[in-house]
């Protein structure tokens, strides 16, 4: 499909992806003045309207009814004061205009706070399919925008459907926000009150969905879902205490989350906005913003889930870092030690104690007077050497270090650090930009750094570099920086002016803008303190990061804060600020780190035991308990207060020992905290997570506030009430197994009284996940000395997963550079994988898994095997423990090696289950009805009773395949033997030589009813590769419950979703590392099913159970013997393999003779240019356009003189409503009766469909809404059944007339054909005869399946007629069409042109490769769908689907290509087989010349290089031809005995020769590559590699492709040109890559490249040994042989044609070419 289908409201939004819509307002006198006032005779039009919905008309102090009126607002008291007596009328607001810079008049009502702007600019961006960006600002002049480091306008582009939908509101303006789901939802609704925009007063509204509102910040929450009965939270960082009022704390943050309800379905909502402002929450309910300055720069992000939000959210605001593993111990600190001895002391008696602790902190009090970058040389004397004191027993040191810059001198000199500060002008000033603004914090008189000002972070990397020579520290704590000030703006105060003053004030803390801060017209680099005061904080940090990575180096350390701004995350943590130690405040931490954790500063907490007064002995137990589970732990208290260190208390006493036993736990789960942080790195989880994010479809977990969980399987359940034991808590829909005694707890569901005594906390696990553990000790220095294990806790199935992430816990960017070991786990029917999904770090101290203990083992096993892949092992009895009280199963004293794979096996007997009722709406009662077991699990399945009809005929699929005329007997000579089970009914194929089973369907499930035919079978392993046409992320198969339906439709490619072909065929792999491939020969709608056991269901609705299996063994064997079955690929016509431009939305013929000039002019090899539907008189197959496209066949004419070629499209739907006569391709259509029609017991009419021709003598509105432009303005139109011999005969009879009478062509590409329509079914919906195959029994899960089958297709009940005169439903054959279109259209292009051609075809079915080539349709550009293209095409070309001739659109088909990626694709596609740049209409160009010269020369680069390489490509494409080879191949095609292959996508080769390895990300420099095991060159330089078997970094500038040509292969190469026509008259040439002993092998296949049966010639090469005496060496070398098929064999080796260094001597004898070289020519394509 060419278009994707918008609203006309989204098209009048699509402009560069963000059209600008201008949104006016008029002036009146009032408003053009700035001054508040009012407009007579205004009547104010108030709206009824329930008072939840309210919005606030004054939102400043002193409401009246005549200052409301003043306003032309609605006056209505209540006996309530918090609802607004004041509210909006209907007189506010701005109305909007489509037409951009159109004016319009203000609707009529005076200002709030006058300054209204006028003209107003609304800009929305579809930044990705779960983003929507909206800004609002003044039409006319720039206002502050917040400079975020990682925010960037359209960072990302849509890739899939767009999860919402933007509705504009004209007058009063406004806008809704609407998740496409079916019903929509309406999320975000901005008409329940007027938008407000003034230079200092900006307000919008919005209604929500639900009251589940999360975050808002920073303040303290008392609960984490928010009270909506009209709470107002005022944002502006402030110094101030966190004692559970209302006020504004050390962050800013608008941003919160809405749960909209138990489907899961969430949506965040950001302002990105620096400003003072206020965020009102009302019962409505809604959310209202008000700012003081800035823009309305709104992001609204989509997520399918809680967690998915904070995906989203921190994909844009960016990702948190992982600390280093030290920090993740348990920490301490006080602000006032008095001295280091005291320090010292507090560090020995902890030591003593025992207990886990890793870090100690020093707060101010070791400056010298309070000054940073100094130290008290009196108390602290021998702080240099501190750190060195905490290292020696594996600790860590932390300093403090304020903004605030003390103007004072020091004790004995002079204060450096501040007289270097004034040399580079690095401070805050006043107004005047140059005076430096003096204020009061610790030190007495001070001046503020202004970070904003580069010159200001190279002093504060230099402070902190020296300060750090001179006292070693190992992490910076940064502090007092939301700016805090002890003065009122300043020593000097601050001047009357708007800023200090403005018009409106939020409710602040002190209701004055500079209180505790600066004026607001102090002077940054980024602008006015009034603007970037809540910016301070964030500044610092990035500052401080550079700092930190300048003195640590590849040191991770860190950095930790307490005033931040969204995207602190990224560099720093958080602490919660100044609390009591009260226990108030160890409730209150719960929601601040839950929040912090949405708002994507993971790295939180509060301090232990309270700030400020002294901590009781039970506070200070309960909040040790409750912070081991912090992810930031650190106890810290004031000066002044009593020691609260645990064993201030005593060793013996309940604090230590509570302490010491729970440090223990947190030590022994730290790394699967460690993984929680990396998951939050790379995936944007959230590691301390509400327990709502988990158990969203239980509204009792909703409002769960004091309990918290460590990601999706740890529960914490703390008491945080003096006097306590018993504790209400809620225990959710899972299993869950007590932490401490392994003991499944009954509850579920449900609300208990837990018993919680004094040395106790809530832990428990849930059933399904798998935590990697360490065997803990008093710091992480020691305990990642020590072995690790794992805890099992399985779920209903039996079954769980994990994950472990291990690196050196120390050093940066690990992630990045693969220094990384990654581990996935799972269990299912008692086996437990332990699978490396990356392993690229070694540790040093050779680490083990030492324990697996499995909780919820319901029996003894008889034994317990582990493999590693090789040796199989029984553990012997005493490192079995089974307790059958607890049902937990401890494996002691193992010694499996990190890094290493094994398997865990506890179990004999594998019991499969598969589903009996896989429709959604299952329940006990339905399933019994079947005949099936009901078992309540997570996952419910049941057990079918086989049914099935022996005596009548079924529908068969009429493909041709080809087989043996009669079937191997002698069992002897068969690679397999086949057994039969009764009960249940199945079979089994055993590989003899192994002995492995490769296909047992004896499992439980097998059924055969007319529309429901079910059989699943176990798989020999997870290594599963195939089906399609689906969009598949990777290129092995997740089996973890994936389903996948299978049914030709016009569906842009998505996840799961199906698309335009149906292949129901896999290939395996198997533990002997052999492979086999399956194909079911079905047609009809179908799914499949994957599942961990590992197993495999297939459903279909129709035909038979059509099983074809070929046995390999090796995994290009499996696709020769496919491909020898069902017909092997086309040979293309050379000239097809050369690259080719297209797009949908050429305006004219003109335009594209522009763009082969220009193309022509950069000198961009290129072969083919396309016309999409563009060309024909109203989108008409076998018309041309006569006003836009008149030229276009003398363009042609001069293209293909000029050696180029030119393909046209054809959809199959031919237009019904010309005037007869006027259009020959209907009336001979329906002479020759070649349309689908009703079966003739239904009617005899044609089964008409609408797509793109349009009604004659109509003008289209394309800003209506599609359907609307579908029923207005598309032609009725036909289908042809191509299954017709007679139809097949017109095709050919039309094409051919096109050719001679109106254009010249040398290819045809065929669309559209799945068969598309624009109409549901037939024109009108209404599909006649049996529902029941429009809407089936069972519905596979299909794209649309609620709307049944016919969606976007033809009814089901429509007849076609196969060639042999039998009449079949279109419901069977539907999924044929495009493969039925395929061949009359490759023998119509043959006949017509004489020669071979090129068809590419969108819609296949197995054997279309033998016909035609295939692109994988309608992409999105972005940077996801490069790997995308890479899966796809290996699927396609790797014969799952088997054609060879395939690629992705290069630098995609929908939405706006950007500069860097667009160029990477182009890298990319020059390795395409199919290599074709194309993209939709209303898109910019992104063809190479429309890029700039730059551009345009990097693709000439990378396409010489594919043209160079052409003879090889076509001699592959020869090798598939002949021999079913593949052409574009996965590496374990290959490398199969390296299981290291098995998994890599991102990487692939043409045949066995060359690895390609593009750049697959944005802004990636260096790329992560595999390199086989075998000797390897670098193309580019001819260098061997010097590494096997291993990942590497490869350089790759934006210039660069990396590859690689493998030793032991010859490639055959010619010169490149401007196209194949000059490429071909050039001398051919070889490269050479001898092997270690000097020997390569290669062919070459040459023909005249589109020939149809004439002669071709074949030349095999073969260099044996290559002896260069120059360089000394004899293996180990590329070489670059000329050869021109022109000479003679003696003049093809001629040393002096070797093009090699320079320096080297070559002599006659040093060439020695085997007998075995012989060039022969052949009738036939020979070997």
């Amino acid at each position: 499909m060419r278009k994707r289908h918008f609203t006309g409201l989204e098209v009048s939004l699509m402009v560069l992806f963000a059209l600008v819509l201008v949104v006016a307002v008029a002036m009146i006198v009032l408003v053009a003045t700035g001054e508040p006032g009012t407009i007579k005779d205004i009547v104010p039009e108030c709206p009824n309207i329930p008072e939840g919905e309210r919005v606030d008309c004054f939102p400043d102090a002193g409401a009246s009814q005549q200052k409301c009126l003043e306003r032309a607002c609605c006056w209505s008291p209540l006996n309530e004061t918090n609802v607004p007596w004041c509210f909006f009328s209907k007189n506010h607001g701005y109305s909007a205009l489509w037409r951009p810079k159109k004016k319009k008049k203000l609707m009529d009502a005076p200002s709030l706070f006058g300054a209204d702007i006028k003209e107003l600019t609304f800009y929305a961006e579809m930044q990705t399919e779960n983003r929507l960006r909206f800004k609002i600002t003044d039409a006319s002049k720039a206002r502050f925008e917040v400079p975020h480091e990682h925010v960037q306008s359209l960072s990302d582009t849509p890739n899939g459907p767009l999860k919402y939908r933007l509705e504009l509101i004209q007058k009063p303006f406004g806008l809704k926000v609407w998740r496409t789901t079916s019903p929509e939802k309406l999320l975000f609704d901005t008409t329940i009150g007027p938008l407000v925009f003034a230079d200092q007063y900006l307000q919008l509204s919005a209604k929500l969905p639900s009251h589940n509102i999360y975050g808002i910040g920073e303040h303290v929450h008392q609960t984490f879902r928010h009270d909506t009965n009209w709470r107002t939270w005022p944002i502006f960082t402030r110094d101030a205490f966190p004692n559970g009022g209302t006020h504004n704390l050390y962050g800013h943050y608008p941003y919160f989350t809405c749960l909209e309800d138990t489907s899961g379905q969430s949506f965040g909502v950001f302002l990105m906005n620096s400003n003072a402002m206020e965020v009102t929450i009302q019962p409505a309910p809604a959310v209202t913003f008000r700012t003081i300055g800035g823009v309305l720069d709104f992001y609204i992000l989509i997520g399918e889930t809680p967690e998915a939000v904070v995906d989203e959210f921190t994909k844009l605001i960016g990702r948190p870092f992982i600390p280093p593993y030290w920090s993740l111990g348990f920490q301490l600190s006080r602000w006032d030690y008095g001295s280091l001895e005291e320090v010292k002391k507090v560090v020995e008696r902890n030591r003593q104690a025992g207990l886990p602790y890793d870090v100690q902190y020093t707060d101010i009090d070791y400056m010298e007077n309070k000054k940073i970058f100094t130290y008290d040389m009196d108390k602290f004397a021998e702080l240099p050497q501190f750190a060195d004191y905490m290292h020696d027993k594996g600790q860590k040191y932390i300093v403090i270090l304020d903004p605030a810059v003390s103007t004072g001198q020091r004790i004995n000199g002079p204060y450096e650090a501040l007289e270097r500060g004034h040399a580079a002008k690095v401070w805050v000033t006043e107004p005047d930009g140059v005076t430096p603004l003096l204020g009061e914090v610790w030190p007495g008189e001070t001046l503020f750094p202004d970070y904003t000002n580069q010159a200001c972070i190279d002093w504060w990397v230099d402070e902190i570099s020296r300060f750090h020579k001179e006292v070693k520290h190992d992490a910076l704590w940064i502090d007092m920086n939301e700016v805090a000030n002890f003065v009122k703006g300043g020593i000097k105060g601050c001047a009357d002016n708007k800023l200090n003053y403005p018009p409106f004030t939020p409710r602040i803390l002190d209701d004055l803008m500079y209180s505790k801060t600066l004026c607001m017209d102090a002077k940054h680099k980024w602008g006015d303190h009034y603007d970037v005061h809540s910016l301070y904080g964030y500044s610092m940090v990035l500052a401080t990061d550079k700092a930190s990575k300048a003195v640590f180096g590849k040191s991770r350390s860190m950095v930790f804060t307490r005033s931040s701004f969204p995207g602190v995350g990224k560099y720093s943590g958080h602490w919660l600020g100044d609390n009591g130690a009260n226990w108030n405040d160890i409730k209150w931490a719960i929601p601040g780190m839950l929040e912090f954790n949405l708002f994507g500063i993971p790295y939180i907490g509060a301090d232990i035991c309270g700030f400020f007064d002294d901590s009781t002995e039970e506070l200070c137990t309960r909040w040790m308990q409750v912070g081991a589970f912090y992810p930031f732990s650190r106890n810290h208290n004031a000066q002044g207060y009593a020691d609260q260190d645990p064993a201030a208390y005593g060793f013996d006493s309940l604090v230590v020992n509570t302490s010491r036993h729970y440090l223990n736990i947190r030590y022994t789960l730290l790394p699967y905290l460690y993984t929680l942080f990396y998951k939050a790195h790379v995936n944007g989880e959230t590691v301390v997570r509400p327990v709502m994010h988990e158990f969203y479809s239980d509204s009792e977990t909703w409002a769960v506030h004091k309990q918290f969980m460590w990601g999706a399987h740890l529960l914490i359940t703390p008491v945080l009430d003096p006097g306590v034991e018993f504790v209400e808590a809620y225990i959710p829909d899972a299993i869950w197994y007590n932490f401490e005694t392994g003991i499944k707890i009954t509850d579920r569901k449900a609300t208990i009284n837990m018993h919680l005594p004094a040395d106790k906390i809530g832990l428990h696990l849930r059933g399904g996940g798998i935590l990697p553990v360490q065997r803990p000790d008093i710091t992480t220095t020691y305990s990642r000395l020590h072995p690790m294990g794992l805890i099992v806790a399985l779920d209903d199935n039996k079954a769980a997963s994990g994950e472990l992430f291990w690196d050196d816990g120390d050093s940066r960017d690990t992630v990045s550079s693969g220094v990384y070991i990654h581990y996935q786990f799972s269990v299912a029917n008692g086996v437990l994988s332990m699978q490396v999904a990356h392993n690229g770090y070694t540790d040093p101290n050779n680490l083990k898994f030492e324990k697996i203990t499995v909780m919820g083992v319901n029996s003894a096993p008889a034994h317990v095997l582990v493999s590693d892949g090789n040796v199989v092992i029984t553990l012997n009895e005493s490192q079995i423990d089974y307790d059958s009280s607890t049902q937990v199963l401890h494996l002691t004293n193992l010694e499996l090696e990190l890094g290493k794979e094994y398997t865990v096996n506890w179990e004999v007997k594998i019991s499969v289950n598969i589903d009996c009722y896989p429709e959604e709406d299952k329940d006990q009662a339905k399933c019994e009805a079947r005949g099936c077991i009901w078992e309540v699990r997570v996952r419910r399945y049941s057990i079918f009773r086989p049914i099935f009809d022996p005596y009548n005929a079924r529908y068969e699929v009429p493909v041709h395949l080809d087989l043996p005329a009669t079937p191997e007997t002698d069992e002897t000579k068969r690679e397999y033997r086949v057994q039969i089970n009764d009960k249940p009914f199945g079979i089994q194929v055993i590989r003899k030589e192994t002995n492995e089973i490769i296909w047992d369907s004896a499992v439980p499930g097998f059924t055969f009813s007319d529309q429901f035919l079910q059989i699943s079978t176990r798989l020999p392993s997870d290594y599963v590769y195939g089906f399609g046409e689906t969009e598949h992320p990777t290129y092995k198969h997740d089996l973890n419950f994936h389903k996948y339906g299978l049914f030709a439709k016009d569906q842009p490619p998505g996840y799961k979703l199906n698309s335009y072909g149906v292949h129901p065929f896999y290939m395996g792999l198997e533990k002997s590392k052999s492979a086999h491939g399956v194909l079911l020969l079905n047609s009809n709608a179908m799914d499949v099913t994957f599942q961990p056991t590992p197993a495999l269901t297939y459903r279909t609705i129709g035909g038979i159970l059509d099983f074809y299996m070929v046995m390999g063994p090796t995994p290009e064997e499996v696709v020769q013997q496919y491909t020898e079955m069902i017909g092997r690929p086309v040979l293309p016509a050379y000239w097809s393999l050369g690259f080719q431009l297209c797009r949908y939305g050429y305006a004219n013929d003109t335009e594209i003779a522009d763009l082969y000039r220009d193309m022509k002019a950069a000198k961009i090899p290129y072969d083919v240019q396309y016309a999409d539907i563009d060309y024909m008189e109203r989108q008409m197959d076998f018309t041309l356009d006569q006003v836009n496209f008149k030229e276009l066949p003398a363009l042609v004419d001069q293209m293909r003189a000029d050696g180029m070629r030119f393909i046209f499209i054809l959809d199959p739907a031919i237009a019904g409503n010309e005037t007869k006569g006027s259009y020959p391709a209907f009336d001979t259509g329906i002479e020759k009766d070649v349309f689908i029609k009703w079966p003739p017991e239904l009617s005899n009419d044609i089964v008409w469909g609408k797509v793109w021709p349009d009604y004659p003598n109509v003008t289209v509105d394309n800003s209506l809404d599609w359907d609307t432009q579908v029923e207005l303005f598309r032609a009725f139109a036909a289908f042809p059944d191509f299954f017709k011999t007679s139809t097949a005969e017109w095709w050919g009879e039309q094409i051919k007339d096109y050719y001679n009478n109106i254009m010249k062509f040398d290819g045809l590409w065929i669309d559209m054909n799945e068969p598309a329509s624009f109409v549901h079914g037939t024109v009108g919906e209404n599909c006649l005869g049996n529902d029941d195959l429009e809407n089936p029994p069972y519905m596979p899960p299909l794209e649309s399946q609620l709307r049944g089958l016919n969606h976007k297709t033809l009814c089901m009940n429509s007849e076609q007629i196969l060639a042999s005169g039998t009449r079949v439903k279109h419901y069977d054959v539907h999924n044929l069409y495009g493969w039925s279109h395929t061949k009359p259209t490759y023998d119509a292009l043959l006949s017509t042109t004489g020669k071979r051609g090129v068809v590419i075809t969108r819609s296949t079915y197995p054997s279309s490769g033998r016909w035609a080539g295939h692109w994988l349709g309608d992409n999105y550009s972005a940077w996801d769908q490069l790997l995308k293209s890479i899966v796809g095409m290996c699927l396609v070309v790797l014969g799952k689907i088997s054609i060879t001739i395939t690629g992705a659109d290069i630098c995609g088909f929908f939405n706006v290509a950007e500069y860097e990626m667009c160029l990477r694709w182009m890298q990319l596609g020059a390795f395409y087989p199919f290599s074709r740049n194309h993209n939709t209409i209303n898109m910019p160009r992104q063809d190479p010349v429309a890029w700039g010269t730059g551009f345009a020369n990097m693709s000439r680069d990378v396409l010489n290089i594919r043209y160079t390489l052409l003879p090889y490509l076509y001699t592959l494409m020869y090798e598939a031809h002949v021999h079913g080879n593949t052409v574009v191949r996965p590496l374990l095609h290959e490398f199969v005995t390296d299981e290291k292959t098995w998994d890599i996508d991102r990487q692939f080769l043409w045949g066995p020769a060359l690895l390609i390895t593009p750049v697959l990300e944005m802004g990636v420099t260096v790329v992560r590559g595999y390199v086989p095991k075998d000797l390897w060159y670098d193309y580019h330089t001819g260098k061997a590699v010097e590494v096997q078997g291993r990942f590497v970094d490869m350089d790759a500038p934006l210039t660069k492709i990396n590859l690689h040509v493998r030793a032991g292969h010859i490639l055959p190469w010619q010169k490149p040109e401007s196209n194949t026509q000059y490429s071909r008259l050039n001398p051919l040439g070889l490269i050479v890559a001898l092997n270690d002993e000097g020997v390569a092998n290669g062919s070459l296949f040459w023909d005249d490249g589109e020939g149809i049966g004439e002669f071709h010639l074949c030349v095999c090469v073969c260099v044996c040994v290559c002896v260069c005496l120059g360089m000394g060496i004899m293996r180990n070398l590329m070489v670059l042989i000329s050869l021109d098929v022109s000479s003679s064999i003696n003049d093809l080796f001629n040393p002096g044609s070797l093009e090699i260094c320079e320096n080297m001597t070559f002599l006659q004898s040093d060439i020695i070419c085997c007998t075995a070289l012989r060039c022969f020519q052949s009738e036939v394509f020979s070997e």
